[in-house]
């Protein structure tokens, strides 16, 4: 039920994610390809989010709470990262921000939708993010630390090092170069199958952070069935250490800097895991020596190679519908892991287009798509944008706001506020999904994939660890659920048994011991 103090919590979060966009959209390069008409598929996604996420959030929570998702996003890797956490509510806000424009739409229409759907980012967010006590990278400064002492340590002990020239660090480089060009091309020209968190530090001059690189196989998009069939894994993490330099951002888009600028001779450690919503914890993937690692890379980077010149011939071929559809559900999809860990997927629910969104394809041709969305996201010039004259936004000191806030007088209207329709069936130019999906359990179908992650439950998300923190370990390092669970994220690591009370350098010796 919509209520004064749940509106007033809304329009704080509208706030909060209008500001935080704005800087990153100013402050990062501008998003266009020479292929994929991005403007246009990026607005065609946003309505479809409109449309379908209170719904298909609801649906997940039937199964598994949006807290509860936050603590397993924390503990994994795979598109639950930081981007999808800042995109589902911003995506959301500005298909409706678009439809006030439109004049289909009143700002008070849907409220408590909009009120459900900020109330699921926050409680998602504070979960995930809860070791750093952020509800965002802005909130920190733009950096990202969710990850538990217990798996820093692990990652920073099973480290393989490296040094430029070296065998390793050359296997590294090329495959992370690799992916991340065939990333970009899976993702139809963007950087959804990309993120990054940290930095941690390592040593007085050596940080670590965290790449997760996801959608790699046959899985979700149906424009790889059949083109990435040779390539093992879906979601890849690759830890890295850097030294000689520090990153002083690590933002909500995944993207980092660093000074000095982080090249090949910097990387003296890297690490390869898989993880999913059947992976219990991150799987180390040819982690049993340096050479191994290297051995794996390079196999990669050529199945990654050769599934990227299949996809380049595929996607040669698509008409711009086909484009717009591929490009829109990459955008609208971005949480479709949460549905995964629920066990509540449904390919009609992530992989069409809503026939509501459809109906604005024809006004998004390249003019329009580029014109509407600079103005909507970097010019802040939309009527619904405006603000009366004494007004000063935050970063730029216009009298605009980035968001329409929800009308207080929205809750004078109770049960008489319009609500959405309920899904249905959607629209696609691409062929039907074939049934096959790609897990750290092997290939399955979506039926099999479904009931194993409603039964699945990671050893350390046990009720009696699940609100154990670092807060909890630091004051009480002997307590015995303290100690089972630093010793079950240490099984089959050079830490294996040593529980808690570690300190960073006790980690550093093991590391050592074990090279």
């Amino acid at each position: 039920m919509l209520d004064y103090v749940r509106l007033l919590e809304t329009n704080n979060a509208i706030q909060t994610i209008g500001d935080d966009t704005y800087w990153l959209c100013v402050t990062r390069t501008v998003q266009e390809s020479k292929l994929f008409p991005v403007p246009s598929y990026m607005l065609l996604s946003y309505l479809c989010c409109f449309y379908r996420y209170p719904e298909l959030l609801r649906k997940v929570e039937a199964r598994m709470k949006a807290e509860e998702v936050g603590d397993r996003a924390r503990l994994m890797g795979g598109k639950l990262g930081n981007l999808s956490g800042w995109s589902m509510p911003t995506f959301y806000l500005l298909g409706r921000e678009m439809l006030i424009n439109f004049g289909m739409l009143g700002p008070e229409d849907a409220a408590e939708d909009v009120a459900y759907v900020m109330d699921f980012w926050r409680r998602f967010k504070l979960a995930q993010q809860r070791e750093d006590g952020h509800l965002n990278a802005r909130e920190f400064g733009q950096r990202v630390q969710h990850m538990p002492e217990r798996r820093i340590q692990r990652f920073h002990a099973e480290l393989q090092p490296c040094q430029a020239g070296d065998r390793l660090n050359n296997a590294a480089q090329t495959f992370l170069a690799t992916i991340s060009q065939y990333g970009f091309l899976v993702s139809c020209e963007s950087r959804c199958a990309l993120n990054n968190s940290g930095p941690y530090k390592l040593g007085e001059d050596r940080e670590m952070v965290i790449r997760d690189f996801s959608d790699l196989a046959e899985g979700d998009y149906p424009w790889l069935d059949g083109v990435a069939g040779d390539i093992p894994f879906s979601n890849l993490t690759v830890t890295m250490e850097a030294t000689g330099g520090h990153f002083y951002l690590m933002d909500d888009w995944g993207s980092f800097e660093s000074r000095p600028e982080f090249t090949a001779d910097k990387l003296t450690g890297v690490g390869l895991y898989t993880t999913d919503a059947l992976s219990d914890g991150f799987v180390p993937v040819g982690m049993g020596s340096a050479d191994e690692l290297a051995d794996t890379f390079e196999d990669l980077t050529e199945r990654l190679r050769k599934a990227t010149v299949e996809l380049w011939k595929r996607m040669a071929g698509w008409s711009r519908d086909q484009m717009m559809d591929a490009g829109a559900i990459v955008y609208f999809s971005m949480i479709k892991d949460f549905a995964h860990l629920a066990g509540v997927y449904d390919v009609n629910d992530w992989m069409t287009i809503d026939v509501r969104a459809d109906r604005f394809r024809g006004l998004f041709n390249d003019e329009f798509g580029r014109d509407f969305l600079g103005e909507m996201v970097g010019l802040v010039s939309l009527p619904t944008q405006q603000l009366h004259s004494y007004a000063m936004m935050q970063h730029n000191n216009n009298p605009v706001r980035y968001i329409s806030h929800v009308p207080y007088a929205a809750i004078d209207r109770g049960a008489d506020v319009p609500k959405l329709a309920p899904i249905g069936p959607g629209t696609s130019h691409h062929a039907a999904k074939q049934d096959v999906y790609t897990t750290s359990a092997g290939r399955m179908p979506l039926a099999e994939y479904n009931a194993r992650a409603a039964e699945f439950r990671p050893a350390q998300m046990a009720e009696q660890y699940r609100f154990i923190c670092d807060t909890k370990a630091k004051y009480t390092p002997n307590d015995e659920r303290v100690q089972a669970l630093y010793r079950l994220e240490q099984e089959g690591t050079p830490l294996a048994g040593r529980g808690a009370g570690l300190s960073r350098a006790d980690v550093e010796t093991s590391r050592s011991a074990k090279a």
